[in-house]
């Protein structure tokens, strides 16, 4: 299946009725390939700067509407954690946006399809492009839609950054490899207890981390595997 197919079954998949499929091929184009056919302006990074404000301004609205009782630094805070990096990544990971991506030589020698900062971005050109599609309202239909298991999450009260997870769809996409986590210290005294976890990833340890029980001190390992690894 050619390329621009797969594109179209895509977005097919999700559910999103694309009318212009080439801003969507265009969201899948990181500027390093655009670069070495000659066309610098055919990439996604317009359509990112454009996603992003788009995204800010849907979970604005939606966090306005669906907690009325918070204050203004609290709804910001909220905001921050739902499009940062880590959620973006996330969203990326779970619809194996990587395998779409086209991409120059040296970004896919690089494992360019598997960086969480590029898959995030373009999560964002994504968006871009289906609010220039679409328009507004059904954008943000469709957001929401693709956000429905991290907004549950915060409605639970459960909202967090999953480290463990993320790193291990990072390593199992840019290594074919699942981290690996073992306990190597403990302190304190029975009853107040902390344990200190690292994470191997190809026989290497690549973070550490305490924590108040094995699991708090396997995503402490987790979260500075990660920052070190995808930076």
């Amino acid at each position: 299946m050619e390329w621009s197919e797969r594109i179209k079954t895509f977005l097919q998949t999700i559910g999103w009725e694309a009318k212009n499929y080439q801003l969507y091929e265009q969201a899948f184009t990181h500027s390093s390939y655009a670069h070495e056919r000659g066309h610098r302006r055919l990439h996604n990074e317009r359509l990112e700067f454009l996603g992003d404000a788009v995204l800010e301004l849907i979970i604005s609205d939606y966090l306005y509407a669906a907690y009325p009782h918070l204050s203004e630094g609290k709804l910001t805070k909220l905001r921050a954690d739902l499009v940062c990096e880590a959620s973006l990544a996330r969203l990326a990971f779970e619809l194996n946006l990587g395998q779409y991506l086209r991409l120059g030589k040296g970004e896919v020698i690089g494992g360019g399809s598997s960086r969480p900062s590029l898959l995030g971005d373009t999560v964002e050109a994504l968006i871009g492009a289906l609010y220039l599609d679409l328009g507004l309202e059904q954008c943000r239909q469709h957001v929401l839609v693709l956000y429905r298991p991290i907004l549950q999450e915060l409605k639970e009260g459960v909202l967090r950054r999953d480290y463990k997870t993320l790193l291990q769809e990072y390593s199992q996409a840019r290594f074919s490899v699942t981290p690996a986590y073992r306990i190597i210290n403990e302190r304190g005294p029975d009853h107040s207890k902390e344990f200190e976890a690292e994470v191997i990833l190809i026989s290497e340890p690549v973070g550490s981390g305490w924590g108040r029980s094995k699991k708090e001190a396997e995503q402490s390992a987790a979260k500075e595997a990660w920052c070190k690894l995808t930076p």
